[in-house]
């Protein structure tokens, strides 16, 4: 059996971390990731037919006070008619859309709704990504790509839920979800700012801010 690594820092120092009717949770000893192994993730077809089952709605109120907690903070730090990219935006970019109406221009790619990967090629002044992270079978490559992406003093704003304790990942929704496969806490992110030399910022309880250093 081929030895299990940690999808974002290559440690194989794992250990399991839970298990329940559907998969085995394991977690990284050097970066806290908690996450499921390769050999349990949907396929393609299955991954896009869960996403397609999703009702976001650029008229939905709901939605749209839900990434307002990226939003703003976001736009509070930006100047004007700054440059970013919306990473997994979905079928119905909303946050596009309310950063746009503040004057920004912001392009779209998702692997499945919006796969332009021209807009992979140029610099961003921001890239968000929300509730996208925790989908990723290798968030490593992923991050790394972000960061290319990113200008001197750019942001990334990423929204995801994060672990607490084992205890409570025991009976939490979040995991559920079967296209989610990567679960980051407060240790990993503080990881991945060590790693690449970025700023990094708690915004809400699951809105996280990484800024590049501006040179």
């Amino acid at each position: 059996m081929k030895e299990k690594s940690c999808p974002l820092c290559d440690c194989t120092k794992i250990s399991h971390y839970h298990q329940d009717k559907n998969r085995d949770y394991w977690q990284c000893s050097s970066c806290a990731l908690v996450f499921v192994a390769a050999e349990q993730h949907l396929n393609r077809d299955e991954e896009k037919a869960i996403y397609d089952q999703h009702e976001n709605d650029l008229a939905d109120q709901g939605y749209r006070r839900f990434l307002s907690r990226v939003c703003e903070p976001l736009n509070a730090r930006l100047s004007a008619q700054s440059l970013g990219l919306d990473f997994g935006c979905g079928p119905a970019p909303m946050l596009a859309t309310m950063l746009r109406e503040f004057g920004h221009d912001v392009a779209l790619y998702d692997l499945y709704y919006y796969p332009d990967e021209q807009v992979l090629k140029h610099d961003y002044d921001f890239v968000c990504s929300t509730e996208v992270i925790e989908h990723l079978a290798q968030p490593q490559t992923v991050l790394r790509l972000w960061l290319d992406l990113l200008r001197p003093g750019g942001t990334l704003a990423l929204m995801t839920k994060m672990v607490i304790d084992v205890q409570r990942f025991a009976t939490w929704h979040y995991k559920n979800d079967p296209t989610h496969i990567a679960f980051y806490s407060k240790e990993t992110f503080a990881y991945i700012a060590e790693r690449f030399g970025l700023d990094l910022e708690f915004i809400a309880a699951d809105v996280i801010f990484l800024t590049k250093p501006a040179q």
